[in-house]
């Protein structure tokens, strides 16, 4: 993943950071579908009431159904675009590569929500549904990354880390990869208690062990790479977002599971507090995703071995 090869192209990339903006939205959109009970609200797929184009009723669940198909339309499009413009004016081999796996992703994205609509919202394939976007917006967020002036300008080195005399296990990348791992694990709990496929319990249980995680990834990556702009600015992030998504999930759960439980339909709370957990949610993912990424860019130098005869080599902790 040599960044040298490609120049750096200031409209690809700033195409690249809107298609993340708008899957973004996306999620969004196909959060307030669920906390609106509205994944019905549209009965058919892939047309709207019988149509590919007309505008169907605009009232109720309608509203929001439907307004998360445009927006997938729209992000769709983007994606052709973006994957065809890579593969043309980007000579890294990968990019075209990751640029034709973000067209599959959506592509099965958009085939796994209308699965949801013409099988009547099962949990398995609505919790899929979810876990691809989520996926689908770490990719676009990763094409932004690299399509950026400080990866394709900048040069990797091998970084010192701080407070570091010898190999440290586990390595920080393997901390972030497990990070990601949780993080997913709590996505799956998290939306098959919204599809009503299981309880709240597992989400709950999983949650403060997920935050831990997160934490001690994010505390090592602030002080072994302290210097370092490109790992210190996703770990901030990563440890504001963890605090901010423990405070929603607190109130999405008394919303939804305590003061919402005999409502006769969603009430505001309950979904402005759900919408705001699943995008902040998707932002600590993406957010991880990136830690990870750079944390792999910038390995660290922090032992050296001798070798017969005194000489000296540095190896990779």
């Amino acid at each position: 993943m040599k960044a040298a090869s490609t120049p750096y192209n200031p409209a690809h990339h700033g195409f690249a950071v809107f298609i993340a903006c708008a899957t973004f939205v996306l999620i969004i959109a196909g959060a307030l579908v669920t906390s609106n009970d509205a994944g019905l609200s549209v009965p058919d797929w892939p047309t709207s009431y019988g149509s590919y184009y007309k505008l169907p009723p605009w009232t109720g669940g309608i509203i929001y159904e439907h307004s998360h198909r445009m927006i997938a339309e729209v992000t769709g499009a983007l994606t052709i675009t973006i994957t065809v413009w890579t593969w043309f004016a980007d000579r890294r081999r990968w990019m075209k590569a990751l640029a034709l796996g973000a067209l599959g992703t959506i592509i099965v994205q958009g085939i796994l929500g209308g699965l949801t609509v013409l099988h009547f919202l099962p949990p398995l394939i609505s919790s899929a549904h979810a876990a691809v976007g989520q996926t689908f917006f770490c990719i676009a967020c990763a094409i932004a990354l690299f399509t950026g002036r400080n990866w394709v300008q900048g040069i990797p080195v091998e970084e010192t880390p701080q407070s570091m005399t010898g190999a440290q296990h586990p390595q920080l990348l393997t901390l972030a990869l497990l990070s990601l791992f949780a993080l997913y694990l709590q996505l799956y709990f998290g939306a098959m208690f919204r599809h009503h496929g299981m309880g709240w319990l597992p989400h709950v249980i999983n949650a403060p062990l997920v935050a831990l995680l997160l934490t001690w990834t994010s505390i090592r990556a602030l002080s072994q790479y302290s210097k370092t702009a490109a790992i210190r600015r996703p770990a901030i992030a990563v440890l504001f977002l963890v605090i901010v998504q423990l405070c929603l999930g607190f109130l999405a759960f008394l919303t939804r599971v305590d003061w919402g439980r005999d409502a006769a339909q969603p009430e505001t709370a309950m979904v402005a507090s759900t919408v705001a957990h699943v995008a902040v949610g998707a932002l600590l993912l993406a957010s991880t995703a990136i830690l990870a990424i750079q944390v792999w860019r910038h390995p660290p130098i922090a032992v050296k071995e001798r070798i017969p005869g005194g000489a000296q080599k540095p190896v990779a902790a």
